[in-house]
């Protein structure tokens, strides 16, 4: 069983930057692409970004120019760099993983004040 761990999230204000990871552990023996997705209260789940295990990337066009996504293939971990935030980006955002079936994390919030 794969289980991925989120960290980082919080509340930043408008602007601002922050940082988010997720580690996969378990019985993994190969995890191929990697993701963010966000909920905001009310939305439907929506795609952030994914990135294959060769590292091709895709953004969703809210995001594209303020958000990177990368990934250590060794510690089987994705991380996603979120800078000009805007309160728009307030959500819970969810790591998922094909690992190889489709895993989700629990979670975390991140609020930008205005």
């Amino acid at each position: 069983q794969v289980r991925l761990v989120e960290s980082g999230g919080g509340l930043v204000q408008s602007g601002g930057s922050l940082s988010l990871s997720c580690a996969a552990s378990g019985s993994i023996v190969r995890v191929n692409t990697m993701g963010w997705y966000r909920q905001a209260p009310g939305k439907q789940r929506e795609l952030v970004a994914t990135i294959t295990r060769n590292r091709t990337t895709r953004y969703a066009d809210s995001v594209k120019g303020r958000f990177s996504i990368s990934r250590d293939n060794v510690k089987n971990t994705v991380y996603l760099q979120m800078n000009s935030l805007k309160p728009e980006d307030t959500a819970v955002y969810y790591c998922q993983a094909d690992a190889p079936f489709s895993t989700w994390g629990q979670g975390t919030q991140v609020t930008v004040s205005s």
